[in-house]
């Protein structure tokens, strides 16, 4: 088996593969998590991707080895995690958006100062609070500690639509939730 083969994902497949297929994933940092309700994938093509201009300081980990943490801060205030995907050198990854909290909920409670369990990871930088989530994390692999990832259940319902919180490439449809999952960050348009 790959070591880019995690929980039955190939994190080498195109980011926008990788994010659906995330849905329903078990994703515990620390011991600390839930399930993977919501995603966005983004890919160097891709003109709201990090990996849109090359390789940075700031995104050098896109361009990593895949099955491995980008993390990086939005708007200068919240941590947002992604899983890298394709192969070394391209550019491309999934930002995790959402969980349904299921592991260390009594941290993560603490953590985002908050008893409603809807609140906790309902949004990347939400997540990477409640999660403990940071800089620290940038270029670390998902196949070991402290990341842990299960697979999905069977049947798991996906649905998908525009990615939200960006400006260019707005009409791509590269967001993926868990249908009906009421943890989700924003609502799925129905059609």
């Amino acid at each position: 088996m790959s070591n880019s083969i995690l929980a039955g994902i190939d994190f080498a497949a195109p980011s926008e593969l990788v994010a659906r297929q995330l849905i329903g994933v078990t994703l515990l940092v620390d011991g600390v998590g839930g399930r993977i309700v919501e995603t966005e994938a983004y890919d160097r093509e891709d003109p709201a991707s990090h990996a849109h201009v090359g390789p940075t300081e700031r995104n050098e980990a896109m361009f990593g080895p895949p099955a491995h943490a980008y993390v990086y801060r939005s708007y200068g205030i919240h941590w947002c995690l992604n899983f890298v995907c394709r192969e070394v050198g391209h550019g491309a990854g999934v930002l995790i958006r959402a969980l349904e909290p299921v592991a260390g909920i009594r941290v993560m409670r603490a953590r985002r100062h908050t008893d409603q369990d809807r609140l906790l990871c309902s949004g990347p930088g939400k997540l990477c609070q409640a999660l403990g989530v940071t800089r620290a994390h940038n270029g670390m692999s998902l196949a070991a500690p402290p990341f842990e990832l299960w697979p999905a259940p069977e049947g798991m319902e996906v649905v998908a639509g525009p990615r939200i919180g960006i400006s260019k490439a707005v009409e791509v449809p590269w967001r993926f939730g868990l249908a009906g999952s009421r943890y989700v960050s924003r609502p799925f348009r129905r059609h």
